[in-house]
């Protein structure tokens, strides 16, 4: 990424700020599966992410996020959750994209509604 992005946009990895900030202050803590780096300082008074790519909070899995937040005080990469063996990988909100759920019906998918017992009847005024 250019000096000029990193100047003028937010939304792209880190600003020119942050990057000073982390690399005066900042100690690598650990990075997660989809390449976000996580930083604190020697203090541990503050806690960041530096997102690989779009900064979008959802990118943080569970375990990182809790870490972010002090609701663990030590890293996953210390200490990792238990995963249960049911649980799904976790995935950013794609809400607006091209990878969002559309369900049989909605205006963006071409397949209509499927038919239930005792359908829909739009309500009309008397």
């Amino acid at each position: 990424m250019g000096i000029f992005q990193e100047l003028f946009t937010w939304w792209n990895g880190q600003t020119m700020g942050t990057r000073v900030f982390t690399a005066r202050r900042g100690r690598l803590v650990g990075e997660d599966e989809q390449g976000n780096r996580y930083y604190r300082t020697a203090d541990d008074a503050r806690r960041w992410v530096v997102y690989n790519g779009e900064a979008e909070a959802s990118k943080v899995p569970p375990d990182w996020h809790g870490w972010l937040h002090r609701t663990y005080e030590n890293p996953p990469t210390e200490a990792p959750l238990p995963r249960k063996e049911w649980e799904k990988p976790h995935l950013e909100n794609r809400t607006g994209s091209v990878a969002a759920y559309h369900p049989p019906g909605s205006l963006t998918t071409p397949e209509a509604r499927p038919k239930v017992a005792g359908d829909y009847q739009a309500w009309e005024p008397k």
